[in-house]
């Protein structure tokens, strides 16, 4: 591109329209074209003649170099919790005084300022020192711009990538501090001094952030005087506070994990008979666990365990617990009467007082308190009948076994006919003494055909098998039905407990974090 003179400007292209040879004229005496009008070059060779670029620009040496230091934040490109590292893209603002670069406006044109690269001039080696950079220094070299009064203005883009300790206690609900220190890497407090433009970064062309929001970045001045050295060492910190949207977090981490507590809790109510109750729970505890352990590589390792981490732990405990109260429930369900006798507190405990406080009972019963006291009457009484002969046996003069508790002897003695006193051995296998007891009154089997007595005892011993069969089954089939019961109970017991125990840890939670929902 041509630049011609100040004078041909507004000119020059009616003059080479009207006149070609002009133009001609006009490359052949500048073919390379001006880089700059002829103050500017003029000042530019008056100050780098006699200029040394390794020299501290102060008119005396004992005077420090003032450098006004300021941010501006662009972007928070990526937060690494992995790595705990923070990539920003930031504007560097730096400000200072040259007194080798000054000059007079009207003695150069009335050129105010100029432009100069930051390798032809001094400028101070400002570095971070928390760079998790390859090439440390992220900054890209601008022009510096120097001003006539000898004040340069230094604004150089930059990727910075610091380090940054994440604290995952709160994860998702997490603020973090990420600080960027800058300070001179050579130059002490005597030769640099450090002073702070604003108290917090610019954020007037902040991009906002998908995951993060943006809480302020205030900036601080630090001084250190370390044992070696009397000089201080001066940094400028910025700390970019921010904090995690946790709307995503929410949707993807805390609401499938309570879905899949919820499976884990409506596995109560499937019945035991459908074979899928027991697979059921240890699929929902496999992929929890699974589910788990992809949320927790993407977390840095850390002393302290994060609120996500705990919340997990917590249903996959209770998931846990329902496999194996499943399995119990299980096992009270398919128990026979042949192989398991109920024990007196699972009774009491599993088919009296929890169906009563959970509200429970079968059809056509009601349980009360009432009811629980007659019941227990009642085993006690049935106790009791147990123990003491049949009616049957009662009225036929007979025992259980049916056998006859007294009979008469083959030869009936007379009244009047005189007896002596010596043992003899009924039928019935019991010994009495002749002579000794009073004759019967009436002969109990005169009023029996002959052997019809003992066609009666084998009858009623066939009909006490046959209801000692029935008694049997009813029995067996009562007590299966007490387990069966037990096990509906056990398992409408570990539906509420399970239920409150999800809602309380999800609840506790989100009670528990610092801030819930960030959208």
């Amino acid at each position: 591109m041509l630049i011609y003179p100040l004078s041909w400007r507004g000119q020059q292209p009616r003059a080479i329209k009207s006149n070609p040879y002009l133009f001609f004229l006009t490359l052949w005496l500048c073919p390379f074209g001006a880089e700059s009008g002829a103050h500017e070059r003029r000042l530019l060779n008056d100050l780098m003649a006699n200029y040394n670029k390794l020299e501290r620009p102060v008119i005396n040496e004992s005077d420090a170099v003032v450098l006004t230091f300021g941010l501006t934040l662009q972007q928070i490109i990526d937060v690494d919790e992995k790595n705990q590292l923070l990539t920003a893209n930031v504007w560097l603002n730096l400000e200072w005084t040259d007194v080798n670069l000054r000059w007079n406006e009207s003695e150069y044109g009335q050129v105010a300022d100029i432009r100069m690269p930051p390798s032809s001039i001094w400028k101070p080696d400002i570095l971070m020192y928390n760079s998790a950079s390859e090439a440390f220094d992220g900054t890209y070299p601008t022009n510096v711009v120097v001003l006539s009064n000898g004040g340069c203005t230094y604004i150089p883009p930059g990727i910075f990538k610091s380090t940054c300790k994440i604290d995952i206690t709160w994860f998702p609900f997490d603020d973090q501090n990420c600080d960027m220190k800058f300070g001179s890497w050579t130059y002490n407090g005597f030769k640099l001094d450090f002073q702070l433009k604003d108290d917090e970064g610019d954020l007037g062309t902040y991009v906002l952030n998908g995951e993060w929001d943006l809480l302020g970045v205030p900036a601080k001045r630090n001084e250190v005087i370390y044992e070696c050295c009397p000089e201080p060492y001066l940094d400028i910190t910025f700390i970019i506070k921010i904090r995690r949207r946790t709307l995503y977090y929410f949707f993807n981490l805390i609401v499938p994990c309570v879905l899949i507590a919820s499976m884990a809790v409506l596995g109560f109510t499937l019945p035991p008979d459908s074979g899928e109750k027991l697979s059921l729970g240890v699929t929902i505890m496999l992929s929890l666990t699974i589910y788990a352990t992809i949320v927790g590589d993407t977390l840095p390792v850390s002393d302290n365990a994060p609120l996500i981490g705990t919340y997990f732990n917590c249903i996959m405990f209770m998931v846990a617990s329902s496999v194996v109260t499943t399995i119990m429930i299980l096992n009270y369900h398919h128990r026979l009467a042949d192989t398991h006798e109920m024990p007196d507190w699972v009774r009491v405990l599993f088919l009296q007082w929890i169906p009563w406080f959970l509200r429970m009972s079968r059809p056509g019963e009601k349980i009360t308190r009432k009811t629980i006291m007659m019941q227990n009457k009642m085993k006690e009484l049935d106790l009791k009948e147990k123990s003491s002969k049949s009616l049957l046996a009662n009225v036929l003069d007979m025992d259980d076994d049916f056998r006859p508790s007294s009979t008469l002897p083959h030869s009936h003695v007379h009244p009047h006919h005189p007896s002596h006193a010596h043992p003899q051995q009924n039928n019935g296998g019991f010994i009495r003494v002749s002579g000794s007891l009073p004759p019967p009154a009436e002969d109990v089997s005169s009023s029996f055909p002959p052997g019809a007595h003992r066609e009666l005892s084998l009858i009623l011993k066939e009909i006490k098998i046959i209801t000692d069969k029935i008694r049997d089954d009813e029995e067996s089939a009562a007590i299966e039905n007490d387990w069966k019961f037990a096990a509906m109970v056990l398992d409408r017991l570990c539906l509420i407990v399970f239920t409150l125990f999800t809602i309380v840890a999800t609840v506790a939670v989100l009670a528990a974090a610092p801030h819930v929902i960030v959208t």
